[in-house]
């Protein structure tokens, strides 16, 4: 079982000054999840090198078991620094596609028509593609075989809009995922604030916020082994 994880390059927090980037806890629960089921793991990212994470995300109060274990992990941290550019990435070579948030996505990875090529080429192969929190959003320009937009009559969750307004973010973050997903027709729907939260449609899974990564994960993992013959 092979999977490609799709991490953000951006760092920059709109105009606020400050630095984003993936969440610590979206990488970390899924990376040791798959590691742990012996999934082959491939990092990627759209400039390839060391991903950028929100630094937000490794305060006291945002950090987990698992997040300190990687902390501790050299031979993770070193795949993260490692991680191979997104344009040399083919879905031909994996059976799923997982994209951990952080608020970076929303600035590169929604509008990178590499990572929008490849997920429409994942979904039209029948391959699982599962996303959470922020990620959803890169979903925005992503359309099915017969043109339409691929949440369309979906069942979606990602970041609430009243999580966005919780981190004082509305008005920073280019587009508000809740938003988008209505906007391109999916069946939105979502759990409380920062409890786990995850929805299946067929080949998409997307989980509703942080707290959504590791289940988002097992949730891929159970689907890959379903279709196991």
């Amino acid at each position: 079982m092979k999977i490609l994880m799709v991490i953000t390059s951006h760092d920059t927090l709109g105009n606020t000054g400050k630095k984003t980037g993936f969440w610590l806890e979206e990488f970390a629960a899924p990376y040791y999840i798959f590691k742990e089921a012996g999934v082959d793991l491939v990092l990627s990212s759209p400039k390839g090198g060391q991903p950028p994470f929100d630094p937000k995300s490794d305060e006291k109060e945002f950090q987990t078991e698992l997040t300190a274990r990687y902390k501790q992990d050299k031979d993770a941290q070193n795949e993260l620094a490692h991680t191979v550019k997104l344009s040399t990435v083919k879905h031909d070579d994996f059976d799923a596609v997982f994209y951990p948030g952080g608020h970076g996505p929303m600035w590169d990875l929604a509008e990178d028509k590499d990572s929008i090529a490849l997920l429409e080429a994942f979904y039209a192969a029948g391959k699982p593609l599962a996303l959470v929190c922020h990620a959803p959003g890169v979903l925005r320009h992503v359309k099915r075989p017969d043109g339409e937009w691929l949440v369309k009559d979906k069942k979606v969750t990602g970041f609430a809009n009243s999580e966005e307004e919780a981190v004082q973010l509305t008005k920073v973050v280019p587009f508000l995922v809740e938003d988008e997903l209505k906007a391109k027709g999916g069946k939105f729907s979502k759990g409380p604030d920062w409890k786990p939260y995850v929805l299946i449609d067929g080949l998409l899974t997307t989980g509703q916020n942080p707290a959504s990564s590791g289940p988002g994960a097992t949730v891929l993992l159970a689907l890959l082994r379903s279709r196991e013959p």
